[in-house]
């Protein structure tokens, strides 16, 4: 049985663990491993690691620091196979899907090679007779990141790369339904030179979250999961007085009009719906069919699903794997049950899937939900999972009423062929990623990620421009070195306004 434990202060920290988690492999359901679940003085440990390496990292030129970071863009690269297999063995998603959320994380990793542009101030010569005006970013110290199992790689590479590039430290708390990836992560990282303590990694539960969102000595805290978690991490470390970015659920709506090609839709829906099982929190989770399409758009998805292959990630024919847990593939599955006990229709129902597999495998094929309305608990829950509901609508208006009483604001999209309907849903829609005939609307990693409304708690996204602004503050410095021996005897309010002017005569 395959142990994986915490990495702190560049290396593997082996201690006596009272608690453990289990770890399956989704596809067998048979158990792999057996993670350690970190107790409060082993946070505390990772923490002091990241303290004390944070004064030498911080003062490490950004030429350095840009070194190691094409480093480690060279070994994520020569070890993305294995980050993939690891993906596949513990989360379950297919090969092609677990090589695509390495190279997702990796372009954060180039973004963060840049980071001597990125962190450039300003300077304004003479803004005051003699008087200079610089504005410079500095680094938090110790920051940490909690992050979700539908991404073991991708979204701590949404956020350490850009974290340590900035002159920070780092705490990663991964999920401890599939943790090894974060393990072979933190090899990477000391192997492209980064210093101990700079990055460090505790598994665990409950226990580890809530000891990283009341420790003294972390400044900040990202994090990616569902709502409720969300905003239970915000409120509860911006009230220990730390900066917080916390990604929740979605419901993201998948609009299709009646001028749209319909075959292209259609196979986008089942992209974005079934891809990854549904366990994406930008997977499209709602179908909305506008103006007597909807008959159409289901015939074209159900022969698409007629030819999709449900199977181990191992298995390069497999398009689609398992969900995580049995426990989670039993719940996702209910929603089919209650939406035909709420008046909904099952189109497509996916609770007795063709397996070219292990039948103890976590499997759930696809499903399609008919005839939804939005007070049904269908559509008002995150399923997150291979479930598509499909709603009707009259109008594009009724269309963007729908999402903007839907209360999350994640992502949206719309496929048209009229370019002033995509302008309109483009600059009216209710959410944060906005896609036009683009199911998925994931920024590249120099935009930055996140929604409105309950999928976002905090100011900034994650990466691109917001994650350098959120990992680091700003410093306005005022300095005077021309007659610094003259003695000024007013008591007014510093002022840029010109000789013989009052700070309140104008300019």
């Amino acid at each position: 049985m395959k142990r994986i434990t915490h990495w702190i202060d560049g290396k593997p920290f082996i201690g006596d663990a009272e608690r453990h988690g289990k770890v399956f492999n989704p596809s067998t359901g048979a158990q792999s491993g057996e993670v350690d679940f970190a107790s409060v003085a082993e946070v505390d440990a990772a923490v002091a690691a990241a303290k004390a390496a944070f004064p030498a990292w911080r003062a490490t030129s950004l030429a350095k620091r840009t070194a190691t970071l094409f480093a480690l863009r060279e070994l994520v690269v020569a070890h993305a196979g294995e980050l993939g297999d690891l993906i596949v063995s513990e989360h379950g998603k297919v090969k092609s899907d677990a090589a695509g959320e390495v190279a997702r994380g990796l372009d954060v990793v180039e973004f963060a090679c840049g980071i001597a542009q990125l962190l450039k101030g300003e300077f304004s010569e003479n803004a005051s007779t003699g008087v200079n005006v610089h504005s410079l970013r500095q680094p938090l110290g110790v920051v940490a990141g909690i992050t979700p199992f539908n991404f073991p790689v991708m979204v701590p590479m949404w956020m350490f790369p850009l974290a340590i590039a900035t002159g920070n430290t780092f705490v990663l708390k991964p999920s401890e339904k599939d943790p090894s990836a974060s393990i072979l992560l933190a090899e990477l990282v000391a192997e492209a030179g980064v210093p101990n303590g700079v990055f460090n990694v505790v598994q665990g539960d409950r226990v580890a979250v809530d000891r990283i969102l009341t420790h003294p000595d972390i400044a900040a805290v990202s994090f990616v999961g569902s709502t409720a978690v969300a905003r239970y991490i915000y409120e509860t470390a911006a009230r220990e007085g730390k900066r917080v970015q916390a990604l929740g659920g979605a419901k993201n709506h998948m609009v299709v009009l009646p001028d749209a090609d319909l075959a292209d839709a259609a196979e986008a829906a089942v992209s974005a719906g079934f891809g990854s099982a549904g366990e994406r929190c930008m997977a499209a989770s709602v179908l909305v069919a506008v103006g007597g399409c909807g008959d159409e758009l289901v015939e074209r998805i159900k022969a698409r699903v007629a030819r999709l292959t449900v199977g181990p990630g191992t298995d390069a024919a497999s398009e689609m794997g398992p969900l995580v847990t049995s426990e989670h593939r039993d719940k996702v599955a209910s929603y089919l049950g209650i939406g035909e006990g709420e008046g909904a229709s099952v189109a497509i129902d996916g609770r007795e899937p063709k397996i070219a597999g292990d039948p103890n495998g976590f499997w759930l094929g696809p499903c399609l939900i008919d005839n939804v309305t939005e007070d049904m608990k269908v559509y008002t829950d995150e399923i997150f999972g291979p479930v598509l509901s499909l709603v009707r609508v009259d109008t594009l208006d009724d269309a963007l009423g729908l999402i903007d009483r839907n209360g999350y604001g994640n992502g949206a999209a719309i496929f048209t062929g009229d370019g002033g309907a995509a302008q309109r849903f483009e600059t009216e829609v209710d959410a944060g990623m906005v896609g036009i005939n683009v199911a998925i609307p994931v920024p590249v990693a120099y935009f930055s990620f996140g929604g409105w409304n309950s999928s976002l708690f905090g100011d900034l996204h994650v990466y691109g421009p917001d994650g350098v602004r959120f990992y680091t503050r700003g410093k306005a410095v005022t300095s005077r070195w021309q007659n610094i021996g003259q003695h000024h005897s007013s008591l007014n309010f510093p002022s840029s306004a010109p000789s013989g002017q009052s700070a309140a005569g104008g300019k």
